[in-house]
């Protein structure tokens, strides 16, 4: 099945001797990147003369990262020379005059064949795509990060390649939570955008000894922040699914467009309150904005922090005000914070304790179990890694 992108109403038509009867007309890139998400039988994607360069090449860019199969072929009044080469950097397989049918038409066959061979290739693998969970709390100072190590800490020691990303980009803490001394972060991402590979990526890594989890720190300076894109991020964590069993990522307590586009990608959400009305208030007002944003609810999991708390708040009133479940509640435990301040994850420090139980219980029931990984015992990676022994 083919996309068309255009706003001439009368585009299907002018261009049916080379498109055939199974097209779809769209005439925005919002339908088009929402129609895309929802139907993996979509094969190519014809964009329409009138549609601007930039967000044709950002489409293209998109679905090189996201659906490497996916033809692209845009069609223009006039080829010039730097109108070829911006679309063919992008990802776009040709660039044919609109007005040449037979010229589109050869196109549209030669980018069949290739993305037939590119849907076997990738259909053999597929099962190997890692999954990116997504840690957020709209509010600050209820255990995000710790949470967020601890989780990615015990999936690795399940035998689960992992990679902990930092995305509170002015303000992190995964790297002195884990007393790490990162020689690079993610904004060294930056300079190898559009390129970023297996090898880029393990340039960013910095590995935590006692568990083997890799990590993508946040960077040293905060005003970094604001000069990492998120098309930077975006393409970070579609490579990093690539080659990691598992990806967890730290946000900072709003919604960033960096977080907003970690969120769009991720495979679940894992969504911290703890027994206090701002945080509670808070998560609610972060389940509304997902609703409004069309993230599926059933990847949420909603955790409940020093639930045992003796504050007037009973876990059923969070319950009530939010109109979720909660999946799992997490007591509190003064070695929580002796284990951050030592810079060590509790799950390695206490790994009997309640709050250890508790993150296992999480990680084993709803994020492993999830995603169909055995839970008793080890797992066995099947992903090679060319970061074993980086510092």
């Amino acid at each position: 099945m083919n996309i068309l992108w255009s706003s001439d109403p009368e585009a299907v038509e002018k261009y049916r001797f080379a498109l055939g009867t199974d097209t779809q007309a769209l005439d925005s890139a919002a339908m088009v990147a929402r129609v895309l998400h929802d139907n993996l039988g979509i094969q190519q994607v014809i964009i329409g003369p009138d549609v601007a360069l930039e967000p044709a090449c950002d489409l293209a860019e998109s679905a090189r990262l996201d659906r490497p199969e996916l033809g692209v072929i845009l069609l223009r009044n006039r080829v010039d020379v730097t109108t070829l080469s911006q679309a063919l950097r992008s990802g776009m397989r040709e660039v044919v005059t609109a007005d040449d049918h037979t010229a589109l038409a050869d196109a549209l066959r030669r980018s069949r064949e290739l993305t037939a061979k590119l849907a076997g290739h990738s259909g053999a693998g597929s099962g190997n795509e890692g999954h990116i969970i997504t840690v957020f709390s709209a509010k600050g100072g209820v255990g995000k990060t710790t949470m967020s190590t601890n989780i990615a800490t015990y999936l690795a020691q399940t035998g689960s390649k992992t990679l902990l990303v930092d995305l509170d980009l002015s303000f992190g803490d995964v790297a002195i939570s884990l007393q790490l001394i990162p020689v690079q972060s993610v904004f060294d991402a930056v300079g190898m955008s559009g390129h970023l590979d297996e090898q880029g990526l393990g340039s960013l890594v910095t590995t935590h000894d006692d568990s083997g989890l890799d990590v993508v720190c946040a960077p040293n300076d905060p005003s970094d922040a604001d000069r990492i894109p998120v098309h930077v991020v975006t393409e970070l964590l579609k490579v990093a699914r690539q080659h990691y069993d598992y990806v967890i990522v730290d946000t900072p307590p709003s919604f960033t467009e960096h977080v907003l586009a970690a969120c769009d990608i991720s495979s679940a959400l894992v969504l911290i309150a703890t027994l206090d009305i701002p945080a509670v208030k808070n998560l609610r007002v972060a389940i509304d904005t997902l609703d409004m944003l069309g993230s599926p609810k059933d990847a949420r999991i909603i955790v409940l922090n020093r639930s045992d708390a003796k504050v007037g708040l009973r876990a059923d009133d969070v319950v009530t005000a939010i109109k979720t479940p909660i999946a799992v509640n997490v007591p509190s435990s003064m070695t929580v914070p002796a284990s951050v301040n030592r810079g060590v994850p509790i799950v390695l420090d206490d790994p009997k304790g309640a709050v250890s139980v508790a993150i296992r219980e999480l990680s084993d029931g709803h994020i492993r179990q999830r995603f169909g990984d055995p839970v008793n015992g080890a797992r066995t990676s099947h992903r090679k890694s060319l970061f074993k022994g980086r510092r």
